[in-house]
């Protein structure tokens, strides 16, 4: 595997660990009721989510370029 998939691979493991972390928080401050803060973290885990989604789409592409047909 390249070191360009491997990168990938560890980039979207990362904002999966961030996008975690984002939805706890989210979850503490919804339990207080600090629905502003809940919110603002709910977008956070988002975006990670979708940078991990990037990051795992580009290292399948890899993939399928060394052992596709």
């Amino acid at each position: 595997m390249s070191k360009e998939a491997v990168d990938h691979h560890r980039k979207a493991a990362e904002h999966h660990t961030h996008a975690a972390h984002h939805h706890r928080e989210a979850a503490a401050h919804h339990a207080s009721g600090a629905h502003e803060k809940a919110a603002h973290h709910a977008h956070l885990a988002h975006a990670h989510h979708h940078h991990a989604m990037h990051h795992e789409t580009e290292a399948a592409k890899m993939h399928l370029q060394h052992h596709g047909e």
